[in-house]
């Protein structure tokens, strides 16, 4: 299902957002299907930036994030991401999935950024592991035990303007998207597996505070269900204009949220209010 929102008038500037929400599996051919089906019904528009979730090509325990783990820049899921990304035309950012580290006995959770060539852009590794206890039926979260962190922020270019990469946990560290806005980012993306539990208290609190602060467009793609480990994700994926307004969302269950950028709107906003210029303790 599209969700769609009206957004701005002016033809010449549009561009087009979109997130894709899944209720992912452990198995990459099952989530592949569900990915493939929200692609095809894309809008013909463009250019288009497609955000992927957190674990949207394998959800489930560690040894399946182990065995399941590629190199950065091979593999088939890239391969297959490389491949959508060409044949649809879009941007296409791989939410996040696990990268080997050489000679480790843990792995990445990174995010890929394709153009519309196909080509690998960029990528991140998430910089925040979340190694927390929630009560929920999952309760012990020690994503550490499993993944090595990332050690610096990403910018990727792009027509939309520089693309701020982030992972779920890291939203709640806004450090990270201020330097990022402060390096010229322009559309912070959000990938996320966030619990229900936390996400019915925080998501989009969060995520409006983001873009309200840094003056950026937010899109969020979240899982958003019950998964077949029993874990519950909260869903609510959506994209989010830098003065803080929900333009399209999705409550749970899978699906596409798509929203128009205004790219001029940003600049306004940095001309009226110029809280990067003003800060003072950066």
């Amino acid at each position: 299902m599209l969700s769609l929102s009206d957004g701005p008038s002016d033809k010449e500037n549009v561009m087009w957002l979109a997130a894709i929400q899944l209720v992912s599996g452990r198995h990459w051919q099952d989530n592949r299907e569900q990915t493939a089906a929200e692609l095809a019904a894309l809008p013909k528009e463009r250019p288009l930036l497609v955000l992927l979730p957190e674990n949207f090509a394998l959800f489930g325990e560690r040894q399946g994030y182990l065995d399941g783990a590629e190199a950065i820049g091979e593999g088939p899921i890239q391969r297959q991401l490389a491949e959508w990304a060409r044949d649809y035309g879009i941007w296409l950012v791989a939410g996040a999935m696990p990268t080997t580290i050489a000679d480790s006995d843990h792995i990445h959770t990174s995010s890929l950024v394709f153009n519309p060539s196909g080509e690998l852009r960029g990528h991140y590794h998430k910089i925040h592991l979340f190694d927390v206890d929630v009560a929920d039926n999952h309760g012990r979260y020690r994503e550490s035990e499993t993944f090595s962190p990332g050690k610096e922020p990403v910018l990727v270019d792009s027509p939309f303007g520089p693309l701020g990469l982030s992972i779920c946990y890291d939203l709640r560290f806004p450090e990270l998207y201020r330097q990022l806005a402060g390096a010229g980012a322009r559309v912070l993306l959000v990938p996320a597996a966030f619990t229900a539990v936390t996400g019915e208290a925080h998501w989009e609190p969060l995520l409006r505070a983001s873009a309200i602060e840094n003056q950026c467009y937010v899109v969020a793609a979240n899982q958003g269900g019950t998964h077949e480990t029993g874990r519950q994700t909260w869903g609510h994926s959506m994209v989010i204009d830098p003065w803080g307004r929900v333009l399209a969302s999705k409550e749970s269950g899978r699906g596409t949220v798509l929203a128009k950028m205004e790219p001029g709107l940003i600049d306004e906003l940095k001309r009226t209010m110029p809280v990067l210029q003003h800060a003072r303790l950066l």
